[in-house]
């Protein structure tokens, strides 16, 4: 049974936590403590716990959002088909700029993966989406989850029409994978990796050290990591916190996307990613280059 002192805790934090979550606007620290008439030392204390617990979340301005376990919860159950609909105008944006095929991916259980998945990779033109729209769930192995692309924007070149809508592929070698690891969409996945061709990374330093890159350019880069011949590039889609619900992807045969091309297609992307966040109800401004990437 809780003591009086405990359930006074807990009643004071719901209190501060229903004042962040009912607001229109983002709440400032001072608005709590007026609002919820407790001491500034107690507010503080309350907000820390309930930050280190992902209830609620301060933007680059110190005012407090609800937190990221709020955003996977409502991405939960048909996340995906809302999320699918909302989406392809922006894939078909990026479509219309790259010619290329264009992804839209999420974090999900390993099953499905399985031998066809690998027989699907062998395909010509796509690297994999990566993040979380409610994901693995509860109860998914680390070591089986994967991303699986949602939806898909044609190439408009004969080469590289493989349709890819529901096929699932690892996080280490997809540049969309990256992405979802770099922000905390997905745990690192466990060792050994597999080693898709002779350029996939298959430690965990090696990994660790490429979503440190990730997460300090905005983007990842697979080049004929997930299969020979396949180059693709990834960004991270926001709903409102710090952790990726999504990705979108453009990825191309090398011989189109050459390492020339790479810079000007990964801004297209960020760019086309970024407005799809902000539609999703992601502020701007927030900091997201300390993304997860603990198992």
């Amino acid at each position: 049974m809780s003591s009086p002192n405990g359930t006074q805790a807990i009643d004071r934090a719901a209190m501060l936590l229903a004042q962040v979550v009912h607001g229109s606007e983002p709440v400032s620290f001072t608005e709590l403590t007026a609002a919820c008439g407790l001491a500034k030392s107690t507010t503080s204390r309350l907000l820390m716990a309930l930050e280190r617990h992902q209830l609620v979340r301060r933007d680059s301005d110190g005012r407090f959002w609800p937190g990221e376990l709020f955003v996977r919860y409502a991405w939960r159950g048909t996340a995906g088909a809302h999320l699918v609909a909302v989406a392809q105008p922006f894939l078909d944006q990026l479509g219309e700029q790259t010619s290329e095929t264009i992804n839209l991916g999420v974090a999900t259980g390993g099953t499905g993966g399985g031998q066809a998945g690998r027989d699907r990779a062998a395909g010509p033109a796509n690297a994999g989406v990566t993040a979380r729209a409610g994901g693995g769930g509860a109860g998914s192995d680390v070591s089986d989850m994967m991303v699986r692309q949602i939806a898909q924007v044609n190439s408009r070149y004969l080469i590289g029409g493989t349709n890819w809508v529901g096929l699932a592929v690892p996080l280490h070698c997809s540049a969309l994978g990256k992405v979802l690891l770099a922000f905390g969409g997905a745990a690192m996945p466990s060792e050994p990796f597999e080693a898709r061709t002779p350029r996939t990374i298959t430690t965990r330093a090696a990994l660790a050290a490429e979503l440190g890159t990730v997460r300090d350019r905005g983007f990842a880069v697979t080049d004929e990591e997930l299969e020979p011949g396949l180059v693709a590039v990834a960004a991270p889609v926001f709903a409102g916190g710090l952790t990726a619900i999504a990705a979108v992807s453009v990825s191309a045969p090398a011989s189109r996307l050459t390492a020339d091309l790479i810079p000007a297609t990964a801004a297209r992307c960020v760019a086309v990613a970024s407005a799809l966040s902000a539609t999703l109800g992601s502020p701007p401004g927030l900091d997201r280059s300390r993304g997860s990437t603990a198992a």
